[in-house]
């Protein structure tokens, strides 16, 4: 199970190309609803408004209809009295001769709810149709004689469209003859418009579907986008990461030579030659021994002062490879031993100045801030000319500083940062690593070097710890 969950685990790779996506699909996700949501709402918006439109064409024309049927008939209605059957009758047949279009016709029900004209639907004639109502339950009869009774009006209802022989919407428009008690009227089926308003509908369906299919084309596009670019950063940051550290390793390969030939070289000019004295004095102390001259103890005497010469040498050397005075009492008194070695060895004043911390250095910071001073110490011996050097170690608010301050010659041109070897770069390497600061000015009244590691390098009050600074 452990396996499994390590095989899914995504890499460093796919964790940077999940967090510059997720943005982007979520923005692409937002915008597409918005986008669509909008679209639909003006689309129904529109929509309404067209259906409003061709109806109030529709009721326009209606209205057009009773104005031209009551123009027909009202030379006859006019001088004719309330029970002219004559009258009556001439009016019926008018109206029912009044077709138009291939489902328009003119309808007369009197106010009992008789049918007295249908032309196109002529079951209905002289029969009582009070209380008829449309598929839906929506009143017809009775609604279009009240509407009579009162002037007229419009009313719609589903209807059987001549044509089809189907129930249709329409819209109906009526008006009273208030002598006779007949309700006239004619009515427009409107299923076109709903045709026409579907049509559109799904015009709209259409456009809002090709505008999603652009939004995730266009986001796929744009997830390519960042994949590829993704792929070329990672292939060139890649490139960047194995020469670094190809850098890096020759750099620690020619450290390593380095300090094995410093060793190398203070064993064999150091050590050795001093033990090469001791073996010469025992065996003159050998020789004077046996022939019993009384001056043997001082070859033997000689022999022991170059074994102590020799075990200072190797403490010394020991020393300098890792200073247990750093482990036993801390980097100030550290750097004091260092500044005095260093003070006796070159003859060049040195001047070691410090202040107790309120805080305790971590251990990386203690030893990366001596190796430091050993170089800057290296590089004052090799190359400032100098007469003083003042070092100086101290706490603050941002971390801690350490400052090694000559009065040399200063970094001559053409010896600059990467000219004056891996000493240099050392230091600056040392210091990244803790996340600190390297600062060196350099005039040619001498040089200054300030090296700061921040707060988080330093240890709270209450760790356990063995030094004071």
């Amino acid at each position: 199970m452990f396996r499994l969950l390590h095989t899914l685990r995504p890499s460093y790779g796919q964790k940077l190309f999940i967090l510059a996506t997720a943005p982007l699909l979520v923005a692409a996700t937002i915008i597409g609803l918005v986008v669509i949501t909008q679209s639909r709402t003006l689309a129904e918006r529109e929509i309404a408004a067209l259906e409003t439109q061709l109806l109030s064409a529709k009721k326009a024309e209606l209205k057009n209809y009773l104005s031209i049927a009551r123009t027909a008939v009202v030379d006859i209605y006019g001088p004719a009295g309330t029970n002219d059957e004559a009258a009556k009758t001439e009016v019926k047949q008018r109206l029912a001769a009044m077709v138009y279009g291939q489902d328009g016709y003119f309808f007369v029900f009197d106010y009992d709810g008789t049918n007295l004209v249908a032309p196109r639907q002529t079951v209905l004639i002289n029969k009582d149709w009070s209380g008829l109502t449309d598929p839906e339950d929506v009143p017809v009869t009775d609604k279009l004689i009240d509407i009579a009774r009162t002037g007229g009006g419009y009313h719609s209802f589903l209807w059987t469209k001549p044509s089809t022989g189907t129930k249709e919407p329409a819209i109906s428009y009526v008006l009273g003859l208030q002598d006779w008690q007949w309700a006239i009227g004619t009515a427009i089926f409107v299923d076109d418009i709903q045709s026409t308003v579907a049509a559109a509908r799904a015009d709209v369906e259409n456009r809002i579907d090709r505008t999603f299919q652009y939004i995730v084309f266009i986001t796929l596009g744009a997830l390519l986008a960042v994949f590829a670019s993704g792929m070329v950063l990672n292939i060139r940051e890649r490139r960047l990461a194995d020469t670094k550290l190809k850098a890096l390793t020759e750099r620690i390969f020619d450290t390593q030579e380095e300090e094995r030939g410093r060793v190398a070289r203070e064993l064999h000019d150091g050590i050795s030659q001093i033990l090469v004295g001791v073996r010469y004095s025992l065996e003159l102390a050998r020789r004077r021994f046996n022939k019993g001259d009384t001056a043997a103890g001082d070859s033997l005497g000689a022999g022991i002062d170059g074994l102590n010469t020799a075990i200072g040498e190797v403490r010394r050397i020991s020393r300098d490879l890792r200073p247990g005075i750093l482990d036993d009492l801390g980097l100030g008194p550290a750097l004091q031993s260092l500044t005095d070695d260093f003070e006796a060895r070159t003859g060049i004043e040195c001047t070691f100045e410090t202040v107790v911390f309120r805080n305790r250095l971590d251990p990386d910071s203690k030893i990366a801030l001596y190796r430091i001073a050993q170089e800057a110490l290296t590089n004052i011996e090799r190359h400032a000319d100098a007469s003083k050097m003042v070092m100086s170690l101290a706490g603050h608010r941002q971390g801690a500083t350490l400052m090694v301050k000559d009065n040399g010659i200063g970094l001559k041109s053409g010896r600059g940062r990467n000219s004056l070897g891996l000493g240099l770069r050392n230091m600056a390497e040392r210091i990244e690593q803790l996340d600190g600061t390297l600062n060196i000015a350099s005039t040619a009244s001498g040089t200054t070097i300030e090296a700061t590691v921040p707060l988080t390098h330093l240890l709270s009050p209450e760790a356990p710890a063995k030094i004071t600074q």
